[in-house]
């Protein structure tokens, strides 16, 4: 197992959008990120994940990108940018930005001609005289009628984001080039969009009838995959100090470790989903009751599938899912059950990624009229479940509520003034109104809030390497309550026990914990019997 700074540094993601506006419009920009520097310095976090700021027309909110070279002006300059990579660096902060390359914009040059036939761009997309039965990401067709060129074009998200032709080796040398353009300017890596889907069948045929993404066998995780990623690498990646993150959906860790493999490392880790669908059947938006085996299966899957031969990413938040109290927690146990989850993810093997705000406990958008979202895909399915699966407005409203990407997006809390502290205009989307409850200024202040138990969790992956390299092993793994793992690495163990649920909970004898220290817990008061959403760590050294 090798080392690197990438495996042993703790990743925070910003939504720039909705983080820090430093010009008054209601969006975040480049700058209020800079002002936000110190603050990530103080949360201890080493690299910052950017979500897109490349210039758009926010069909869905930068990730249909119309100019890879150039800042979307609402979030500033391209010197801001340039000034923004300086002074990270200069904290010792590493950035990764979004590498977003199985689509464009619409409004792209290269898409613009490639719809007027013009010669060097005709087969920079995916077309077809006739329309396929693909359907879309974001619910709905994913062919859609160009008149300009009397063909119908490949779109697996919105009608505004058309796929790219990977096998035009034109396509993939322009993303070459843009990569050492960005990389040229130092930054460190890149976050890879759906990168899994980017390699389709020759000929494009029609998909087998699926409920669920018709055509995906088409697509999902083509052999032809291997050969583009490994040229991207040898081409370019392979001459930065940079590491790449790869969203991958549909995975599984058989499939991971051929992405991950140490002789060619297409990809350094991957964002997998299992863990994702906990709370729902396959997808997000068929809900079913939580229950904590259903978090467990798949993260230790993921743990023992991966171990030795890949490296994994440890979340439970993102610009595309939940809150993860909202979904894992309890409201009535709200701090505790932040600072169990933190636990339960952040001492497994891998590295941490921190959504914005997920370190001081924000949840869900409590959104309760269909004006308040701007998600398109949240938009796309209120309409889909309306007119195709005819449910009420109140059920797909309930729907929303629940899984919608704008619960993510609402603005970072600052402190409980107007507006969070986030703008001095009118926001892009809604404050949530608990605002006034959890927020960066009274977290601060606070000794044992939820932002301070997140510095302790990354203090300790610095202070203990069985933290970062340790082997995962299952404790009690059938509890019905309790989420218990064992780590070991060299001279080191840790044991690290999650109570799950609103009851007190006794530790099975099966656990021994003769000789470990207790290093971290989340309650004031540590008492023989566990508490509602109590987390424990306790931590060994071998002489």
């Amino acid at each position: 197992m090798f080392k690197s700074w990438f495996r042993e540094g703790v990743v925070y993601q910003i939504y720039p959008r909705s983080f820090n506006d430093s010009n008054h419009d209601g969006v975040g920009d480049l700058l209020g990120i800079i002002d936000k520097i110190p603050y990530l310095k103080t949360l201890g976090v080493d690299i910052v994940w950017l979500s897109p700021v490349y210039a758009s027309p926010n069909d869905d909110n930068g990730y249909d990108i119309s100019d890879y070279r150039a800042i979307q002006p609402e979030f500033g300059t391209m010197e801001d940018m340039e000034l923004l990579i300086k002074l990270l660096h200069e904290a010792n902060i590493k950035i990764v930005m979004d590498l977003v390359v199985n689509h464009t914009s619409d409004e792209h040059p290269w898409f613009v001609k490639s719809a007027q036939n013009d010669p060097n761009y005709r087969d920079f997309y995916h077309w077809k005289p006739t329309k396929g039965n693909w359907t879309s990401f974001f619910g709905g067709e994913a062919w859609s009628y160009h008149p300009e060129r009397k063909e119908y074009y490949l779109h697996l998200f919105s009608k505004k984001q058309p796929d790219l032709n990977w096998d035009n080796p034109a396509v993939r040398e322009a993303v070459q080039d843009i990569c050492r353009f960005w990389l040229d300017k130092g930054i460190d890596g890149f976050r890879c969009d759906v990168i899994n889907i980017i390699a389709k069948e020759d000929g494009l045929p029609n998909g087998r009838f699926s409920v669920v993404l018709q055509g995906k066998e088409h697509y999902l995780n083509h052999p032809k995959i291997h050969g583009y990623l490994q040229e991207l690498k040898e081409k370019v990646l392979s001459n930065y100090d940079c590491f790449t993150v790869g969203e991958t959906v549909f995975a599984t860790p058989d499939i991971a470790a051929k992405y991950q493999d140490e002789k060619v490392r297409e990809l350094d880790m991957m964002f997998q989903f299992d863990h994702m669908a906990a709370d729902c059947h396959f997808v997000k938006w068929f809900p079913k009751p939580f229950h904590p085996i259903n978090l467990k299966k798949p993260l230790s899957k993921w743990q023992l599938g991966l171990n030795g031969r890949g490296w994994n990413t440890l979340y439970l938040e993102n610009h595309d899912q939940a809150r993860s109290i909202s979904r894992f927690g309890h409201p009535d146990w709200h701090d505790e059950s932040a600072k169990m989850l933190a636990t339960l993810i952040y001492f497994q093997q891998g590295t941490p990624f921190i959504y914005q705000g997920q370190e001081i406990g924000m949840t869900n958008a409590h959104f309760t009229e269909l004006s308040q979202y701007r998600d398109i895909e949240s938009l796309n399915i209120y309409k889909l479940a309306r007119k195709t699966l005819h449910y009420s407005h109140k059920k797909t409203m309930k729907l929303l509520a629940k899984a919608s990407r704008d619960n993510a997006r609402t603005p970072m809390q600052w402190n409980s003034t107007n507006n969070a502290g986030f703008t001095d205009g009118t926001p892009w989307l809604s404050v949530n109104p608990n605002h006034i409850d959890y927020n960066v200024e009274k977290a601060i202040n606070d000794p044992d809030s939820i932002f301070h138990y997140f510095r302790k969790i990354i203090e300790l992956r610095k202070q203990l390497p069985v933290v970062i390299y340790g082997d995962y092993h299952d404790l009690c793994f059938h509890h019905r309550r309790l989420y218990a793992y064992h780590r070991e690495w060299q001279n080191e163990e840790l044991i690290i026990l999650c109570n799950f649920s609103k009851k007190p909970l006794e530790i099975p004898k099966s656990i021994h914990l003769s000789g470990y220290e207790l290093i971290l817990n989340n309650v004031l008061e540590t008492q023989l019997v566990m508490s509602p959403y109590e987390a424990r760590v306790y931590y060994k050294k071998i002489k």
